[in-house]
């Protein structure tokens, strides 16, 4: 091996390293999974290897075309697979994320649990052209070729990808006071503040909550402000994977360990209290629901 050769191994692998958290960045937003974003990165890797980085100019760039392939073709092995059955769905998603918890739940909020999980209903093409352009401000000529389409459709690839991670928007006058009861609940709740969270409720909300939450045979209902509380207490492991999202046009939360919609809180809120609140996680009822990015 000559040593210029050596030399180029040796500056390949401090650039990557260098890159390692941007590159990780872009594809855990292109994925969803930091497992599969940690897959995508090795992939990458032995492929920058391999390639001939004579004629490369901006080796930060290429290196996330690379990454952006990778994750791309990954995407749209995804689209050929089965959806997931009940039986899988009906198993813990903390036991399921193939990460480590507490990183994927870090990730999973510095990104917002919202954003993953409406990326995750885009089209792999969709999803590569919002995420480059709009999260990493990647140029239009530099995302078309990995798609193979023209500058002007790839535009219109992510101008239909941010009409849907924005939805609709939520009533004017009720997103702000909504926002922060909900925001209230989520952080109570992850800190098991049973009083915080008894504050936050009406004396006789309801709870009612789809079969597969528990799972049971049936739905459950909880009445009073002191039984719902306790009920979010039991789900502070889960409420790592929890973030804000428009449910339906209004402020709710949404659990979705590596990207996948496991559960949806969806709450009705009067005088400053939550006075009810829909726990739904049955697939149908889910793929029913309209969910976005909620503006900061």
């Amino acid at each position: 091996m000559r040593s210029d050769d050596v030399e180029n191994g040796e500056w390949l692998t401090r650039r990557f390293t260098e890159q390692r958290p941007r590159l990780r960045a872009v594809a855990y937003r292109l994925l969803g999974s930091l497992s599969e974003a940690d897959d995508a990165l090795q992939d990458a890797w032995l492929r920058a290897g391999r390639a001939d980085l004579s004629e490369v100019r901006n080796l930060d760039g290429w290196l996330t075309t690379v990454v952006a392939r990778v994750c791309l073709n990954m995407l749209r092995s995804r689209a050929y697979r089965r959806e997931e059955s009940l039986e899988a769905q009906a198993v813990d998603p903390l036991l399921s994320t193939g990460a480590d918890p507490e990183q994927e739940a870090v990730m999973a909020d510095q990104v917002g649990v919202a954003l993953l999980v409406v990326l995750g209903t885009l089209s792999p093409a969709e999803r590569v052209a919002f995420v480059l352009r709009d999260l990493f401000a990647v140029p239009f000529e530099q995302i078309a070729p990995m798609l193979d389409r023209t500058e002007e459709a790839t535009r219109q690839l992510a101008s239909r990808a941010r009409r849907r991670v924005r939805g609709g928007g939520a009533p004017p006058g009720e997103t702000a006071g909504h926002r922060e009861i909900v925001a209230a609940f989520l952080s109570a709740t992850r800190s098991g503040d049973y009083h915080a969270l008894v504050r936050l409720l009406h004396p006789e909300v309801v709870l009612k909550a789809d079969a597969a939450v528990i799972p049971t045979s049936e739905p459950v209902t909880v009445t009073g402000a002191g039984p719902v509380a306790r009920g979010a207490m039991a789900a502070v492991q889960r409420a790592r994977f929890t973030g804000l999202g428009l449910v339906d046009g209004r402020p709710g939360l949404a659990m979705a360990p590596g990207g996948r919609l496991r559960v949806v809180l969806a709450f009705t809120i009067a005088d400053g209290l939550i006075t009810g609140i829909d726990v739904v996680a049955e697939p149908g009822r889910l793929a029913a629901l309209d969910l976005a990015v909620l503006d900061s």
